[in-house]
């Protein structure tokens, strides 16, 4: 599992997503949560196609997290999935967009 840090995990998500992937996505993210225990997860959205399905899937991955005691930040969200995100009434779901560290390497979840 790629690491960015000592206590953060980031990962990919590459689009466009569809709805038949959210389900798979979702199951992988539960795997890095469940070994992750404590840490911070980086999701890197900079390949995401800003749409209906991608919020739905961030949204599904963040409960996944909360309900693990964690939370996921966002990194590379263009300024048009920010404003989906917001249209959709989940902007107080993600917390800031996360900044990259130097030297990251990712998982990549969907391509």
């Amino acid at each position: 599992m790629p690491t960015s840090g000592p206590h953060e995990v980031a990962f990919s998500i590459r689009g466009p997503l569809l709805r038949a992937d959210v389900p798979g996505v979702c199951d992988r993210v539960c795997a890095i949560l469940t070994a992750a225990a404590g840490a911070s997860l980086v999701c890197c959205v900079d390949d995401c196609s800003p749409d209906a399905v991608t919020v739905d899937a961030l949204a599904r991955l963040q409960l996944a997290a909360r309900r693990c005691g964690c939370r996921i930040l966002l990194r590379g969200a263009t300024p048009q999935l920010l404003e989906l995100v917001g249209f959709m009434g989940l902007a107080n779901v993600f917390p800031e967009p996360a900044e990259v560290s130097a030297g990251e390497r990712r998982e990549n979840l969907v391509e």
